[in-house]
């Protein structure tokens, strides 16, 4: 062999291995609700939409929860949207890490026909009833222990069991035995009844002392963490979806229980409509990810699990008010 040939030889002998091909970055949330596909996505209708307007051109938009859910105080809300009863009230208190509230500031103006009063017993709603209600859910989907393994949320556990929560996310809950989300909303349950918890950006309906349960002329946001303990004492109605931004970021009341002292401090209403009806060309329109989806299995179990490179250690579950069901705008 020439010693040229040896030497060429040599450095085939020496060259390097190739590298070994990266391991593709795990999915986070946000890529995974990027990445759904159009047909994991839902409507939600014109007619489900609160849409106030406040000064400043400032828009926020409420999505109303859907039957059998606070029933009695919805149709309330529908009556006050349609006889503009909003329009020309304020926002009257905003409390740090807790709510914006708003309303008429004098609580003397008229409310229109046709509002009723609710019971308390509406705080809740009896989990036969949320089956007859809504036809897409059967029995076998609702939090009763004799049904659990065929429940349509086991789609949304993949990858959340561990062996402290066997079940998966769903056993990870302080107030109540089970939490769900169902049909995008979230909820809390025992066996008999469930209800939705109080989560940032859920709307309820202020009231007095007991047996009073509120109207639904006077409504609140939760700007703070989620004051859970009151669930089931107070009347959750919908959640904002658009434009929390424009309450969270709002002057915080300097007098008791963060309302304002004056009337210059309060941001007025211009108007609260459903958006169904506004002028097509001023209407929104949103869609959230279907909750019975594949991609938002994958989201549950990544918002349960980070894996990307950030996070050292996964959770191993997720507050059920950490699960903020997507929604996007659409034209």
């Amino acid at each position: 062999m020439t010693i040229a040939a040896a030497l060429m030889l040599g450095l085939a002998q020496a060259a390097p291995a190739p590298a070994p091909a990266e391991k593709p970055e795990p999915p986070t949330p946000a890529s995974i609700v990027a990445g759904a596909p159009g047909s994991d996505w839902r409507s939600i209708p014109a007619g489900d939409l609160l849409v106030m307007d406040l000064a400043g051109s400032r828009r926020v938009v409420i999505q109303l929860a859907p039957a059998p859910f606070a029933a009695g105080w919805t149709a309330n809300i529908r009556r006050l949207a349609a006889s503009h009863w909003w329009d020309g009230t304020a926002v009257v208190r905003v409390q740090d890490n807790y709510v914006v509230q708003w309303g008429d500031p004098t609580e003397k103006k008229p409310l229109p026909p046709g509002i009723e009063p609710v019971a308390e017993s509406a705080y809740v709603t009896p989990l036969d009833m949320i089956a007859d209600a809504r036809p897409s859910i059967g029995a076998q989907d609702l939090p009763e222990a004799s049904a659990r393994a065929k429940r349509l949320s086991d789609i949304a556990i993949r990858g959340t069991v561990t062996q402290a929560a066997p079940e998966g996310w769903h056993e990870r809950d302080s107030y109540a035995e089970w939490v769900e989300v169902l049909d995008s909303w979230p909820l809390a349950a025992d066996r008999t009844n469930a209800w939705m918890p109080h989560c940032y950006g859920m709307v309820g309906v202020g009231r007095n002392l007991s047996p009073d349960t509120g109207t639904g002329a006077e409504l609140y946001t939760v700007i703070g963490q989620a004051p859970r303990h009151l669930d089931r004492n107070i009347a959750i109605v919908g959640r904002v979806i658009a434009g929390m931004e424009h309450l969270s970021s709002l002057r915080r009341g300097t007098g008791d229980l963060g309302f304002y002292k004056t009337p210059a401090e309060r941001t007025p209403i211009v108007r609260v409509r459903l958006a169904s009806d506004l002028p097509a060309s001023q209407r929104p329109a949103f869609e959230y990810l279907a909750t019975d989806s594949d991609s938002f299995a994958a989201y549950v179990a990544a918002r349960a699990n980070r894996r990307d490179a950030f996070f050292n250690l996964p959770a191993g579950g997720v507050d059920i008010c950490n699960l903020p069901v997507p929604v996007r705008a659409v034209k």
